[in-house]
């Protein structure tokens, strides 16, 4: 039995404290076994700029996930298990490929429930010759002890602060306690990341800032809910300015969920308005982050339209602008060229 194992022995890696054995194919909270899965690798081209930078992000998606996010995009990986489960040597194979391929950094997006196999995955990748960034893309609902396994092998933190409002994040997220468990996380991040950045050159030429460890911290607005993200800008101004990033987004995309689907979600996506951010409410946004005079931020142009809606059963699953594979778990031992 494999090192990791014993953290999925009785579960207690997510702040949900399961205890569900993993090892033996019972599922957590984040509706996996002990098993790593994943569902696509490839770079992509629609993060930060720090993150994307010249030649992309080398973006790794992991199935499963430990929030019940309402309103998810990536609904299809991260809460109905699309993946092909996935061992060290093709864990690193999928590095290395990435790295060759150009991405500026290796990006775990939804890694929590897994961090017990994925932080020496990412130890003897580096070992055999992954010599960019390591980027944490996820929620922030995360306990310090799981956290502290990643220490030694995670360079950039990009968490998210979802909301501060308990209330919102019970109906949307089925977490109550999410605020309180995602601004300590954060904290630790901020604590444990010293911002380091270099410049890089695409293949026209230009100049980008490339960010070599730090912390960026997302924040996704929620249509009718802009009170929400003045909490958010309030609390990173008093807390984070100044050593960390703010991102702020306004890409909120309804997604257009079967029939099925949205009548087991109607309740939680009645909790705010299941909409495009509106252009008054996007002024706002900007009003506010202008207000609290915050240094190390910016935020996304208002785009209302479905780009960011991605299909995990297909190879290619966003626009061809915005990403190019490199995996997919249909075809799980193939390396795309």
């Amino acid at each position: 039995m494999s090192d990791s194992s014993v953290f999925y022995r009785s579960c207690l890696l997510c702040p949900r404290r399961c205890n569900a054995n993993r090892n033996s194919g019972k599922l957590g909270f984040c509706a996996e076994t002990s098993e790593l899965k994943l569902a696509w690798a490839g770079l992509h081209f629609g993060e930060e700029p720090f993150i994307t930078a010249a030649g992309g992000s080398g973006t790794i998606f992991v199935t499963g996930c430990n929030l019940k996010c309402a309103f998810c995009q990536n609904y299809q990986i991260s809460q109905k298990g699309t993946g092909s489960a996935v061992g060290q040597e093709l864990f690193i194979r999928i590095c290395l490929a990435l790295q060759e391929a150009g991405a500026e950094n290796i990006n775990i997006v939804t890694g929590s429930h897994a961090i017990a196999s994925l932080a020496p995955f990412l130890r003897c990748a580096k070992s055999s010759g992954l010599k960019i960034p390591v980027c944490w893309n996820c929620s922030a609902y995360e306990s310090i002890e799981a956290l502290e396994l990643l220490s030694d092998v995670v360079d950039i933190w990009l968490p998210d602060l979802k909301t501060l409002n308990p209330l919102i994040s019970e109906a949307v997220f089925a977490a109550k306690d999410y605020p309180q468990v995602a601004k300590r996380a954060i904290k630790w991040m901020i604590e444990h990341s010293n911002p380091e950045f270099t410049t890089v050159f695409d293949k026209q030429g230009k100049k980008h800032q490339k960010m070599l460890s730090g912390v960026i911290v997302r924040h996704l607005a929620l249509p009718g809910r802009i009170e929400d993200s003045a909490l958010v800008l309030d609390w990173f101004e008093k807390h984070a300015d100044k050593r960390a990033y703010l991102s702020l987004m306004s890409q909120y995309t309804p997604v257009p969920f079967s029939q099925e689907e949205m009548q087991q979600r109607q309740k939680a996506l009645s909790a705010f308005q299941n909409r495009y951010i509106e252009q008054d409410e996007f002024d706002k946004l900007q009003q506010l982050i202008e207000s609290y005079e915050i240094e190390n931020g910016f935020y996304q142009e208002l785009v209302q339209d479905t780009e960011w809606l991605p299909d995990f059963n297909r190879v290619q699953p966003f626009s061809s602008e915005l990403a190019r594979p490199i995996w997919h778990w249909s075809n799980p031992s193939e390396i795309i060229r």
